[in-house]
Parts: structure tokens; C-alpha cells; sequence
């Protein structure tokens, strides 16, 4: 019997495979950075040719570390960066564009029209999403409209649209030589053009962005019985047809990771962003104070289960911006290190609104800052301000999720690599008030992938042994008092009002 799962996770900077055994536990990984394309200001492009390439190898390497044979491994798993897009020729196999990434920002004036014409309300009420830079639908238009041909072949059936999934899967399983056009709910839930309820695509949003549907791939449950297809043996990831049974985007992938399978829990994943998720159930329920509604996944034939998300776009990478553009760091564990050498900001806040600010404030007009700074603050200033940063907009969130759940969070269960770093996790439990707990599998983004494949193909039987294999890494407790948090957070709510209106949104 197989006594393996494969997950490959296709993240914003890097690509890895992971193995997993019955319990949970990581066998062996390979991971590889890809490059970061930022052509102009507020642009962030990706090669797909390179995704796969590292794709392939990361796969091989893996397999080859945990000294595994292809019979071991009963089934791959899929989770990626969600919004980035990516058009190619099905002929040729060649993209007709670098991938757009999720942090992209040259949408905005597609999306300031949007909510112009009158078609907010209409999207929001079908996808769960406001008109924003940082959804799929945007960018697929922008390469409709801005790249010769790409219209032309798109309406002629030739070229295809999908998230890196779609580009993965399609490769994997044959590319020119048959390989399968699909996608699953989580992931079709982050374009603007799919339709929560019936999880189809929308024709009055197809509409709107001027998309023709036969360049959209197929939508499939998370976890799929029937199969998402089998690796080719003739240039696919391995020389043998293996499953591939679980897709989900890389936040719905973390919420299954964490077991956070039903309603009322919730999960903070630290990346290159932040992304929080709260189980709502069966219930599709709508914010009213700034978040998203979304896919939580959708198991096999069961009913879908809905989330509401915080979606934060800088943190970790604020961390990697102190490293490669400010150079005050060597690497990311440094900034513990620094961080931990003052005692507190000196009044110092740093809004990391690259790409502007995502959820709850949706304001792509904003940029980044640096504020309260005098002569007496040094690196370490700026290196706690950076932390802190990450722990206050996630309080942002937690704010506005528990405002529209009515949902008090007592712990907050946390993964990614961001929480490696004990002194911002100490800083987060401070911020919110509540506990904090890390699992022993800090990176649940691979390991919900592979449990998504794993179910579909009945290496696990049930939810229930998913639950059976979570456990606690590390815990952390309140240790500043009410008057502190309160008086820190209004300094923070400050700094971020002074991002605003940094950019014109025409």
C-alpha cells in the first residue's frame, strides 16, 4: 500500500514539494525560489515557464530525499498563489505574458471603474469580492485589452486563462498533448467571476470584464474523487502516473491544514502576506465591515463550505524588504535579533502599503510609510515597527471578522514562517489579547493540499483522522496589559490614515 502524499505548493517566492505520511508528518521536502520581475512601480510578474521548471525539479528532489519509490506515493496534491494569472496558447504551450501577480497594482484604474459604472454592487453581491487590484478578473483583463493578439485568440478558442494551478495541473498532465483545463472552487472563488452560490461562472461577470468563457477552465470540487487527472510519465514531474486528486488554493489549503473544519475557527497563515479565515459553514455569509467572502473548500460531492477572509498584502515581505532594499538585515531570522534589542518602537510605525491596503481598508490609493521617527530611532526601531506592522493589521482583521461573525476569538492557531519568529508571535498575542498557538506542522499551506488529495483517494477515511494528527508546537499568552494595547493600537490606526491618498486612482 502507498504510504505517501505529495503536495506541491506553487507559493509567491518560491516552489517546493512536500511528503507526508499518515500522521501528518513531513517525510522530506525540495524547495527553490523563483525570480521576482518587477518591470515598473507597482508591477509584479512571474515567469510560468520557470514556475514549472521548478516545479518539475522541486518534485524530483523531494521524491529522491525521502528515498521513496513512485508506488509509495498514493496521490499529489495542489495549492498556489491564488490571484495570479496567466494566459497561453494551448497549441504551443507558451504563455503570451508573464504571469500577473497577486500584488499587482496596474489594475487600478480597471478597478476604480468598475465601481465608477455602477458594476460594484453587482460583483460583490455574485463573487464575494469587492473591484479591487488584487483579484484575478482584473488582471485577465488587462492582458485581454493590453497584449497584441491575446483578444483575438482568446475569442478564436486558442489561448487559455487560469491561476497557477490551472498552469500546473495543465502541464502536469500531458500540456500540448491533452493536458486537462480545470480549476477547483477555492480558486475560481478569487477571479470576480465566479458565482458563490452556484460555484459557476457568472455570465453577467464573464460581461462585465469582457472575458469569453471558453478561455475559463472547468471548476472541480477541492478534494475530487473523479480525479483532477494523473501525472504524465513523458515529461510530467515523475516517470509514472500518479493522482492528482486535491487542488485548493494556498489559504483554503492552510484552513484544512489547521483542521479548521468547522464553523467559528479561524487560522492566521504569516507569509509574504497574511491571510486570516474564519469557517463559516454551509452559510454563505457577507461582510459588512471590509473582508471577503470566499470557498472555505468543498470535499468530494458534499455541499461547499464558505469562509470570511482578511486578506493582508504585505507582511513577511516587509521583512524581506528590510533585508534586500534597506539591507539592515543579513536574512529574516535577523530581524528577531534586532527587533528584540529595544524594548519597545520609540514611537515609531511603519505601514507597509506597498501595493497599497487590502483588508479591511481596500484603499489602493495608499502607500507605504514610515512615521513618528526622530533622531534618537535607530534600525532596531524600524525592525520592531516592521513586526509590529504584521500583528497590527492582522488585529485590523480580527476587528472586523468578529464584527461581522459575532465570533470572539479565545486562540488564534497560526502557521506560515513568519511564526518561527517567537518575539512576533509574542507581539501578536500582545496586540489582540488572546492566545496564540502554532502547530507542530508550522507550514499547513502543503500539508491541507495533501490532505485534500489524500481524502479524495481514501488514504485518510475521514475529517476526523485529519483532527487526530494536529498538534500543538507552541503557545503564547497576553502579557501586556489593556491601557498598553489600546494606547499602541490608536498610534497604529494613526500611522495607517496617513497612507492615504498617496497615489492618484483614476
Amino acid at each position: 500500500m502507498p504510504e505517501l502524499v505529495a503536495a506541491l505548493d506553487q507559493g509567491t517566492t518560491s516552489t517546493r514539494c512536500m511528503l507526508f505520511d499518515h500522521e501528518g508528518r513531513e517525510v522530506a521536502r525540495h524547495q527553490l525560489e523563483h525570480e521576482q520581475i518587477l518591470p515598473r512601480s507597482g508591477w509584479v510578474e512571474h515567469d510560468p515557464d520557470e514556475i514549472w521548471e521548478r516545479t518539475r525539479t522541486v518534485a524530483k528532489k523531494a521524491l529522491r530525499r525521502a528515498k521513496a519509490d513512485l508506488s509509495d506515493v498514493a496521490a499529489v496534491g495542489i495549492t498556489n498563489q491564488r490571484e495570479t494569472t496567466v494566459v497561453w496558447d494551448r497549441r504551443t504551450g507558451r504563455p503570451c505574458y508573464n504571469a500577473i501577480v497577486w500584488q499587482d497594482t496596474r489594475t487600478d484604474s480597471i478597478a476604480a471603474a468598475l465601481e465608477r459604472d455602477g458594476h460594484a454592487d453587482l460583483i460583490r453581491e455574485r463573487s464575494g469580492l469587492p473591484p479591487a487590484t488584487y483579484f484575478a478578473g482584473g488582471k485577465l483583463k488587462w492582458i485581454l485589452e493590453n497584449v497584441d493578439g491575446v483578444r483575438e485568440g482568446a475569442e478564436a478558442g486558442d489561448l487559455l486563462f487560469g491561476t497557477i494551478d490551472t498552469w500546473l495541473l495543465w502541464n502536469m498532465t500531458g500540456g500540448v498533448d491533452g493536458g486537462v483545463h480545470l480549476t477547483d472552487v477555492t480558486n475560481a472563488s478569487r477571479t470576480m467571476l465566479m458565482n458563490l452560490e452556484t460555484l459557476a461562472w457568472d455570465p453577467e461577470l464573464l460581461d462585465v470584464f469582457g472575458v469569453p468563457e471558453r478561455m475559463l477552465p472547468e471548476i472541480r470540487p477541492s478534494s475530487d474523487p473523479h480525479l483532477f487527472g494523473h501525472t504524465q510519465a513523458k515529461g510530467g514531474l515523475w516517470k509514472a502516473e500518479i493522482p492528482i486528486a486535491g487542488v485548493l488554493g494556498d489559504q483554503h489549503a492552510a484552513m484544512v491544514g489547521q483542521v479548521c473544519l468547522s464553523a467559528g475557527e479561524a487560522k492566521n497563515t504569516y507569509g509574504t502576506g497574511n491571510f486570516l479565515l474564519m469557517n463559516t459553514g454551509e452559510e454563505l455569509v457577507r461582510s459588512e465591515n471590509g473582508l471577503l467572502s470566499t470557498v472555505c473548500y468543498q470535499l468530494g460531492d458534499a455541499k461547499p463550505v464558505y469562509a470570511l477572509e482578511g486578506s493582508i498584502a504585505v507582511t513577511g515581505s516587509a521583512v524581506q524588504w528590510l533585508r534586500d532594499q534597506l539591507k539592515i538585515i543579513g536574512d529574516a531570522a535577523e530581524s528577531e535579533a534586532l527587533a528584540r534589542s529595544v524594548d519597545d518602537n520609540g514611537g515609531v510605525y511603519f505601514v507597509p502599503a506597498f501595493s497599497g491596503l487590502f483588508a479591511p481598508y481596500w484603499r489602493s490609493d495608499a502607500r507605504g510609510a514610515i512615521v513618528g521617527l526622530s533622531r534618537y530611532n535607530t534600525n532596531a526601531h524600524v525592525a520592531r515597527a516592521a513586526l509590529e506592522a504584521i500583528c497590527y493589521q492582522s488585529r485590523d482583521v480580527v476587528d472586523a471578522m468578529e464584527a461581522d461573525s459575532g465570533v470572539h476569538l479565545d486562540v488564534l492557531k497560526v502557521d506560515g514562517g513568519v511564526t518561527a519568529n517567537d518575539l512576533c508571535m509574542q507581539i501578536q498575542s500582545d496586540v489582540l489579547g488572546v492566545e496564540v498557538s502554532r502547530p507542530q506542522v508550522a507550514e499547513t499551506t502543503a500539508l491541507g493540499a495533501a490532505y485534500a488529495a489524500g481524502l479524495a483517494v481514501g488514504f485518510w477515511s475521514d475529517p476526523d483522522e485529519l483532527r487526530e494528527n494536529w498538534h500543538e508546537d507552541a503557545r503564547w499568552s497576553p502579557q501586556q496589559d489593556e491601557a498598553a494595547r489600546e494606547q499602541g493600537y490608536a498610534g497604529w490606526k494613526k500611522a495607517v490614515e496617513r497612507t492615504y491618498g498617496w497615489v492618484d486612482v483614476e
